[in-house]
């Protein structure tokens, strides 16, 4: 049945506010406020877990209670004989499932591994089996009743316990695991200063506001998934393969979701449960993730450990970059967190090597999280640099800047676009950087340490093929529609600036929809790619708009019309509305190297006798191609950047090293910052003129924020106490 079949949302646009004053034309740049804003603080907003279906039944997960085994036997008579029970799934009457490629694989899965698959158990807190019941609390107290025995063996938890089982992956992100520049080895050994010292980053989870939640929904033989994915087609097409159903009897929903970070960027075997649940049972069901399983059956930022060499001249030139590494994957898939990828492109240097290995655990299989393999690479790198600087008593912005690179070393390209001097630059001004005295200790403010530091900011600038609809309706009204998402960078707001600016309509007159695999497709909300993806095709779509109204009406020159010109085209021809579909393709100039510039710069207090670390003072300046909407895309970068604090002060999850669990599996003791840690942010925007990277000029902006937080902070508190913390998080004893 095609999607046009399907059953239709009734829309409440979160871009047309009956309230709203703004009557503008040149809204681009404009630091508009969220056009969603009040429906998500008036509950207007609906989330996945909030469509309400008759007849819903609540599904509840099983978790594992051991990390490695088999399972022996399964009691399910005392759950099954409560009242309001309707089923218990396990691997014992679980449907045949079709398995699934990975994002590695060239699929849209986190992980290839199936629901209830056989009775091997892989990781504690895996999901061996799903309650079915009339409420959220016969499920729970069900699924506290399902007895499972099992034949446990020791599981692999600890990564740097078991070096010696480390392997070369097949890929890093589409990377050799090994690669090399030069002959690095021999001119490290040749240089006048080294540095070669080993960092550390642990493992960390997303804690997006809203848990992964899904409701799935079947008539007859067509399926609606309400869920929190940063991927609605990819959802869908998984689905249909691991269903072996035809995408087209599939609708994937997701207008708006709480957070993800990445953890909802993939397809999870979690998602899939519903479906098989809802078939079974022949009713609506709703399956919501704990805050505790969020930290289990979600993957999660890999643990890094990281060896760094730099060799230099006197004069500081790079002579050698060397940069190896292990992080961890799951017994049964493949993920390399792809610490080494800004090593390639981020300095000038002939001779380099970058190399990875993996190191199989007892763990769900990592995933995404923001800025993947930047945010922990990053810090390796800017941390050591900043040590060469001070071994060779340079300031560490000039060290940067003798080794900048003028075109990308890695690809041998031109850079589309690149001010990262300026970065430095401005941000440098801003900061105060030129007060700092360079000695360690020097600086005091009463008993406290103060400690300023700084680092470089890097992301790429990915595009993917995405389309959307324009539509103008005969009362002058605009409609473009794209199959993307709202999950909190201000997509919808963004969008509705550009078809504004690009018909010269009065933003209020536009509208844009999302969300809805009945829609365009868009790719993943991933990369810090939407703006410049589906903003190109809705760019696109708009021109196409005008062009086919212009053509309809006899009309060549566009900049002297008016709306009511439009909207008399329209009526002299009889048309109610005029729609057009644009599909914009990747960029396709290979002839040159994208990626967005930063620096980062940040003043720490410490208590000398407590170890506390406090944030005085911070500047980021960032160098992202256009801005479209300056009011979001700072709190884009602050985001980032607190992001980056949390990794740098705080965030670690902690796995007991016997039985695999993980222990701090909430918001109580995995720490996160909150208002009181955090300063005032000074946000400056560097913006370029970039005609390559896309039609429309930009750059992401969702990820580049958190790159090198940690190693400014961490060159702070060096600069600070004297002490370098080369081990993630820098909490109160590694500084005592």
């Amino acid at each position: 049945m095609p999607n046009a079949q399907l059953p239709i949302i009734n829309y409440q646009s979160p871009i047309k506010n009956p309230k709203s004053k703004i009557e503008m034309v040149n809204a681009i740049g404009k630091p508009l406020n969220r056009v969603d804003g009040s429906l998500k603080v008036t509950g207007g907003a609906q989330y996945s877990a909030e469509f309400p279906q008759e007849n819903l039944a609540y599904a509840v997960g099983i978790p594992s209670t051991i990390a490695r085994g088999k399972i022996k036997s399964i009691d399910t008579n005392a759950a099954e004989s409560l009242p309001g029970v309707i089923s218990v799934i396990t691997h014992e009457n679980t449907p045949k499932l079709q398995p699934l490629k990975t994002f590695m694989q060239g699929g849209t899965a986190a992980e290839n591994y199936l629901p209830f698959k056989d009775n091997s158990v892989y990781y504690s807190g895996e999901y061996i089996g799903l309650v079915i019941a009339d409420s959220l609390e016969q499920a729970t107290y069900a699924a506290s009743l399902v007895q499972f025995t099992y034949e446990e063996d020791t599981p692999i938890v600890d990564m740097l316990l078991h070096r010696n089982q480390e392997y070369e992956p097949q890929t890093v992100f589409g990377k050799k695991p090994n690669f090399v520049r030069g002959n690095p080895q021999e001119a490290f050994e040749q240089a006048d200063i080294k540095v070669d010292e080993v960092y550390t980053t642990p493992t960390e989870n997303h804690n997006p506001i809203e848990p992964s939640a899904t409701i799935a929904v079947w008539e007859n033989d067509i399926l609606t998934v309400y869920t929190s994915t940063q991927n609605t087609y990819g959802t869908r097409k998984a689905l249909a393969d691991s269903l072996e159903i035809s995408e087209e009897n599939i609708r994937v929903v997701c207008q708006f979701m709480g957070g993800a970070f990445g953890c909802k960027g993939a397809f999870w075997s979690h998602m899939l449960l519903p479906a098989i649940a809802s078939r079974q049972v022949n009713r609506p069901v709703k399956l919501v993730l704990t805050r505790e399983d969020m930290y289990n059956v979600v993957g999660h930022r890999a643990e890094t450990e990281q060896n760094v060499k730099l060799g230099a001249t006197k004069e500081g030139q790079l002579t050698a970059i060397i940069h190896d590494g292990i992080s961890h994957t799951s017994m049964y898939d493949e993920f390399a967190e792809p610490f080494t990828v800004a090593t390639h492109m981020m300095y000038a240097c002939d001779n380099l090597q970058a190399s990875q290995r993996l190191i199989r655990l007892n763990r769900v299989t990592p995933t995404f999280m923001r800025a993947p393999g930047e945010a922990p690479g990053i810090f390796a790198i800017e941390s050591a640099m900043d040590e060469l600087a001070y071994a060779l008593k340079i300031d560490p912005i000039q060290l940067r800047l003798i080794n900048h690179a003028d075109t990308d070393p890695d690809k041998n390209l031109p850079w589309s676009s690149k001010s990262l001097k300026e970065c430095y630059q401005i941000g440098a001004e801003k900061f105060g950087w030129s007060k700092r005295n360079p000695e360690i200790g020097s600086m005091r403010d009463g008993r406290y340490l103060i400690g300023v530091g700084m680092a470089s900011a890097t992301y790429p600038a990915f595009t993917s093929p995405a389309s959307a609809k324009a539509k103008m309706l005969s009362d002058g009204s605009v409609v473009v529609q794209s199959s993307t998402h709202e999950m909190g960078g201000g997509t919808a707001t963004v969008m509705a600036q550009l078809i504004a600016d690009t018909l010269g309509f009065p933003f209020q007159k536009v509208r844009f929809e999302y969300g809805d695999t009945k829609l365009p497709r868009a790719p993943v909300s991933g990369g810090s790619m939407t703006i410049s993806s589906v903003g190109s095709a809705v760019h696109g779509a708009v021109k196409g708009l005008q062009a086919k109204i212009l053509e309809l009406g006899g009309i060549t020159d566009s900049d002297s019309l008016t709306i009511e010109d439009y909207t008399n085209i329209l009526k002299k021809n009889n048309q109610q509305q005029i729609e057009i579909e644009y599909d914009a393709k990747s960029s396709q100039e290979k002839e040159y190297s994208k990626h967005a510039f930063g620096a980062q710069f940040v003043e720490v207090r410490i208590d000398p006798d407590l170890g506390e670390i406090r944030i005085n003072r911070y500047t980021g300046a960032f160098a992202c191609g256009k801005i479209l909407n300056h009011k979001t895309a700072r709190s884009q970068f602050m985001g980032g950047i607190i992001m980056g604090i949390g990794m740098a002060l705080m965030e670690e999850t902690v796995v007991d090293p016997n039985l695999g669990r993980v222990m701090n599996a909430n918001l109580g003791e995995y720490h996160i910052p909150v208002n009181a840690d955090i300063p005032d942010i000074g946000i400056e925007m560097v913006e370029e003129i970039d005609n390559h990277v896309n039609p429309i000029g930009t750059k992401g902006i969702g990820e580049i924020g958190i790159t090198g937080v940690a190693a400014a902070v961490a060159n702070a508190v060096y600069h600070a106490t004297g002490k370098r913390i080369r081990n993630l998080p820098i909490t109160p004893d590694k500084v005592m």
